[in-house]
């Protein structure tokens, strides 16, 4: 009888997909801080990971997994540009441990399982 990981590692798997996703949003948001008419974008973790659930559950998905969404910034600049990098390197910082964090849920379930697949 085969392992199927997927059922190991439970929605983290799509998690850090997502996260990695959203990370290099993030990081294309900071590296044209300075890009005049540049429109900062981001991902909404939680509806993204509710349609992920949603297909594996044998659901429909109208929009891909990481659709991005334009930012509103709270101090518009002069020449169009939305990224405001307090903002950025605060959402990169959140989404960088919460990627650690399943990440290190991934780690405690795949040792669990050669723990057991050991007779430990």
């Amino acid at each position: 009888m085969g392992i199927n990981f997927k059922d190991v590692t439970g929605i983290h798997a799509d998690a850090l997909n997502l996260r990695t996703e959203r990370s290099r949003v993030l990081a294309s948001n900071i590296a044209n801080e300075n890009t005049p008419g540049f429109q900062a974008q981001d991902i909404d973790f939680a509806s993204s990971m509710a349609r992920l659930q949603s297909e594996a559950d044998g659901g429909l998905s109208l929009m891909s997994e990481s659709d991005p969404l334009f930012r509103v910034p709270h101090h518009p600049t002069a020449d169009g540009n939305t990224v405001e990098i307090g903002v950025e390197q605060a959402a990169f910082s959140q989404n960088a441990t919460d990627f650690q964090t399943s990440l290190t849920f991934i780690n405690m379930k795949l040792k669990g399982l050669a723990k057991a697949i050991n007779g430990q």
